[in-house]
């Protein structure tokens, strides 16, 4: 999809903050049918006034809502059974209130019923079918199927090619099911930035109130019941608002393994800067992937975590372990909205 021209409503800056909204880029790619992306909503929200959590959320909910989305809300990559579940954190820095929900099933926004959580109870995160229950309790419209005709034909040929190695040994299975992803992402049959998905949105107003907001489909035909990292507060989404906020996308997994956006902020807290505490993360990441089967032959690993990061002072960046020439994170500031470069750690490709 192209990239789209910046748009930003006219703002006056007072003093060292510099308002700002960083998202993964597809913060800036779907509209779902409107006129306005995800990071141009929320930051016309938030200067308006509007609660900046409650602008980063009317943000996502484009991409949650955008059947054209394959990796995010409605329409989302299903798990092995065929089942959309969900999963969606959000955190307040000046409350310092969290919220979350996991593997919640027909609720297209679950980032709203995260805030929910935060909101009406003195939890941070629900899950499954109680989640759902919180949700309809709290007037939400509850569906019997988030699939899309797009996303259930992806589903189903899934199914026809990985159905025969179901049968193979154990431990040569999981390579003959990451063969079929990526024989399926190059016949152009999913977006590779969808086996993952993922949305992160966060931003920060012209008083310095940070806030965050991670939404997902998660890994394409999981495991049902499987909850990756962007629920998990320190893992797929962390603010803290004297500090800043970091969240992610990609391999759940190897994120929480390391609770990596707490550990983007704290660095960040040491004085590191955006994309140099964004950096430490991955390097962390490397680190801790010793697997044969997660290791590529180069020896380096065979997925991708992407970070979005900003700092208390505006400053951002958005990093990974791999970058290509298509790899963008969203920005949005008084200069307009705009895809810009990821850093990458690793040379080369996964």
């Amino acid at each position: 999809m192209r990239e789209r021209p910046g748009s930003a409503p006219a703002i006056r800056i007072r003093g060292s903050v510099r308002p700002v909204v960083v998202s993964s880029a597809n913060g800036h790619r779907f509209t779902n049918g409107g006129t306005k992306t995800c990071v141009e909503t929320a930051f016309e929200q938030m200067m308006q006034g509007t609660d900046v959590l409650d602008a980063l959320i009317a943000g996502v909910n484009i991409v949650e809502l955008d059947p054209l989305e394959t990796s995010v809300g409605y329409g989302g990559l299903p798990n092995a059974e065929g089942v959309v579940q969900l999963d969606a954190s959000v955190m307040h820095g000046p409350r310092k209130r969290a919220g979350a929900v996991g593997s919640i099933e027909g609720v297209r926004t679950p980032s709203l019923v995260a805030k929910a959580v935060m909101d009406f109870t003195d939890h941070h995160l629900i899950v499954g079918k109680d989640a759902q229950t919180f949700a309809r309790n709290r007037g939400f419209t509850i569906e019997d199927d988030l699939n899309t005709e797009r996303s259930r034909r992806a589903w189903l040929e899934w199914k026809r090619r990985s159905d025969p190695v179901h049968h193979l040994d154990p431990s040569h299975r999981e390579a003959a099911l990451r063969a079929v992803m990526m024989s399926m992402v190059a016949d152009g049959l999913v977006d590779e930035n969808h086996v993952y998905g993922t949305i992160n949105c966060n931003g920060m107003n012209a008083k310095g109130e940070i806030c965050g907001v991670t939404t997902t489909s998660g890994l394409a035909w999981k495991t049902p019941g499987r909850v990756g990292d962007s629920p998990v507060l320190g893992a797929g989404l962390y603010v803290d608002g004297e500090v800043g906020a970091a969240g992610s996308t990609g391999r759940g997994e190897a994120n929480l393994f390391g609770l990596c956006s707490m550990l983007v902020v704290e660095e960040m807290r040491h004085g590191k800067h955006p994309k140099d505490a964004g950096l430490e993360a991955c390097r962390r990441i490397q680190h801790n992937t010793i697997e044969k089967r997660l290791l590529n032959d180069r020896g380096t690993p065979n997925f991708n975590v992407n970070l979005y990061v900003m700092n208390a002072r505006g400053e951002y960046a958005g990093v990974g372990l791999y970058a290509n020439a298509n790899s963008r994170f969203a920005v949005c500031d008084e200069k307009g909205a705009r895809l810009e470069v990821i850093e990458p750690l690793l040379e080369g490709s996964v």
